[in-house]
Parts: structure tokens; C-alpha cells; sequence
């Protein structure tokens, strides 16, 4: 008997994970049919939080559109000198919107990069 309740305390400690630290990003996966766009420096002043989930598929060159939308004034204020990631891999909205464009896909992960200063 006492062995599986150590069995079952240890199940339990090893199972749990720590909370995420204050102040840093989560990696949680977004909800089935949507990707996740991280917001960076004013982006996420802007919006006042450092992640959402929007539906896709969606065309790239209409993310902004749709930020633009849900937060007026972002496309000017922020977006505008923004760089964009997918994946990880910087991509160019301008040359984009053509055809054969990208379009987000279902777990594709967005950052929003405002640009930074070093001295």
C-alpha cells in the first residue's frame, strides 16, 4: 500500500510543470485552425498583451488589415516600421503580395518585431 501511494506522489511531481516566470513570453499552442502572433516591444504596449490567436488560413499581406482593424491606429503607430517573422524566418509583406503568397497556416507562429535601438 505505501508503495503506491509513493508511486502515485511521484507521478504527481513529475507531471506538473512550473509556472511560466512574470514577464516572459508563453509558448502555448494556439487552439485548432488558428496561429499565434507574438507581440515585441510598443507592438505589445500597443496592444497590452504579448500573444493572441487568430483563425486561419489567412494572407499574410492581410494580417496587418486585421490588426488594423482590431486595434485602430496600429498599422500607422506601429506596424509600419515593423519587421515580421513566420517560424522564425523574417519575411517581406511588400514582395509578398503577389502571387504565390504566403498564407498562415494552422499552428504557424507570427512575431511582430518593432525596430530597436543599440548604443
Amino acid at each position: 500500500m505505501q508503495h503506491l501511494a509513493q508511486t502515485t506522489s511521484e507521478k504527481e511531481l513529475t507531471s506538473s510543470s512550473p509556472a511560466p516566470m512574470p514577464g516572459t513570453m508563453s509558448s502555448a499552442r494556439a487552439p485548432p485552425g488558428h496561429f499565434t502572433v507574438l507581440y515585441f516591444a510598443s507592438a505589445s504596449s500597443y496592444v497590452k498583451k504579448t500573444s493572441e490567436t487568430f483563425e486561419a488560413p489567412l494572407p499574410a499581406a492581410k494580417l496587418f488589415d486585421v490588426l488594423e482593424k482590431k486595434y485602430p491606429g496600429m498599422k500607422e503607430k506601429v506596424l509600419s516600421s515593423c519587421a515580421l517573422t513566420v517560424n522564425l524566418d523574417y519575411i517581406d509583406l511588400e514582395e509578398d503580395s503577389g502571387e504565390g503568397q504566403l498564407v498562415l497556416q494552422p499552428g504557424d507562429e507570427v512575431g511582430v518585431i518593432p525596430p530597436v535601438s543599440s548604443g
